[in-house]
């Protein structure tokens, strides 16, 4: 979901007015302190949230300047994070398996997220759409009463046309309208306090800032949702709105890489093509430089295919993508997908359940569909891949202890 993925199942609302999908990690607590995506900051649970990270550095740090073609960044660092091995140890193939998606709920349907939860144990839900009875009184506790791991609740939250609580807490301008009227300290302040609201709500995660550098015309698949078409200016703001999201306690996902920003045409519609790499590193990759700076974050990588990179499979889906932000951007945390159930860049090629094991396999630490249903075959599909060793239980293993990790349900 390429965001405008903001067509989640059941919704009414047309995705010009608000919209992805998905993922899925989680700025969760650890289960032994509090349940905590529901109950953190809405008087119900601790008195600080669970998963909550220090306030990381200011976003002045990405003043710097850069070279044209930057080079690699040094490997982010990222607290060591004990006692995962214990925790999957006491795992079945299945609910290891489990915690590696993230699916799409019904917001105006709490029982059907909390069967859902508790029949099949999955790492995440994300609540799309302009329903918003999961996220109203104290909705959210119950799903985490029904997770044996806590569970992540993630949802879009960018502003303008991207933003899922305007109706519980008041709207939020969009990425292109605040780069223009607020500075990169003021951007910070404004996402910490949409993140302590999401929080009170019982969410942990939000895809969002929109990463995505661009000129194009506000409607646009990107447009206002970028920061910017110049990727220094627009990478401070990146770097402050996800540092706000983190002051708050709620894990921010940067999207979509490599970058939509100038690639020809809408996911949702068909697979899109980016410039060559080379470009792609001088301008749509810049917000990615250095991503150690921005402290715990996760990365959705989107459906697109650049052309000397991933040869026209969708990046969602190519092994060389995953290398490209693991290794030349030295990024070490959580990678989601975006959404694989209800866009043509992936379900005019593959079924779900095909589309998510080849994407945990190429390298996703979790996979979304923002449409819901088919996890016991999508879960069967994985379990037979494990068993025969198309899916590496030494890739599952270290993707889960990502998620697990950016959930705090280790140690």
């Amino acid at each position: 979901m390429d965001d405008e993925r903001n067509e989640p199942m059941n919704s009414g609302r047309p995705k010009t007015t608000k919209r992805w999908a998905a993922v899925i990690l989680g700025a969760a607590a650890v289960l032994a302190t509090s349940v905590q995506c529901g109950t953190a900051n809405d008087g119900a649970g601790s008195a600080q949230p669970a998963g909550s990270v220090p306030p990381s550095q200011s976003s002045a740090a990405s003043s710097r300047p850069s070279t044209s073609t930057p080079a690699p960044s040094p490997r982010a660092e990222q607290a060591p994070t004990p006692g995962c091995e214990s925790v999957i140890a006491g795992m079945s193939p299945r609910q290891r398996l489990a915690q590696l998606v993230v699916v799409g709920v019904n917001a105006g349907d709490p029982q059907a997220a909390v069967k859902l939860v508790r029949d099949q144990q999955v790492g995440g839900i994300f609540l799309g759409g302009n329903e918003t009875a999961l996220l109203r009184n104290h909705a959210l506790d119950e799903v985490q009463r029904a997770a044996k791991v806590p569970v992540s609740v993630a949802i879009d939250e960018e502003g303008g046309r991207v933003q899922r609580i305007d109706a519980l807490d008041g709207e939020m301008p969009s990425a292109r309208k605040m780069a223009s009227t607020l500075t990169p300290a003021q951007v910070r302040a404004k996402a910490a306090e949409r993140g302590r609201q999401m929080r009170a709500r019982g969410v942990t995660v939000d895809y969002a800032p929109d990463a995505d550098i661009t000129d194009q015309p506000d409607r646009d698949i990107v447009g206002d949702r970028s920061f910017g078409a110049n990727p220094e200016v627009a990478r401070k703001y990146v770097l402050a709105f996800a540092q706000g999201l983190r002051d708050a306690g709620v894990q921010p996902v940067l999207k979509h890489f490599p970058g939509h920003g100038h690639a020809t045409g809408d996911s949702h519609k068909g697979l899109v093509r980016t410039p060559p790499l080379a470009s792609l590193r001088k301008v749509d990759l810049v917000p990615y430089r250095d991503i150690g700076e921005y402290g715990e974050i996760g990365v959705m990588v989107g459906h697109l295919d650049v052309p000397d990179l991933t040869g026209g499979t969708p990046s969602t889906l190519s092994a060389p993508a995953y290398r490209l932000l693991r290794k030349d951007y030295a990024f070490d945390g959580p990678v989601i997908t975006d959404d694989l159930g209800a866009m043509k860049a992936i379900t005019a090629q593959y079924p779900l359940q095909t589309a998510v094991l080849k994407a945990l396999q190429a390298g996703a630490d979790q996979a979304l569909w923002s449409s819901g249903g088919n996890v016991g075959t999508v879960l069967t599909t994985l379990e037979q891949a494990l068993a025969s060793g198309d899916l590496p239980a030494a890739r599952v293993d270290e993707a889960l202890t990502r998620v697990l990790a950016a959930k705090r349900a280790c140690g």
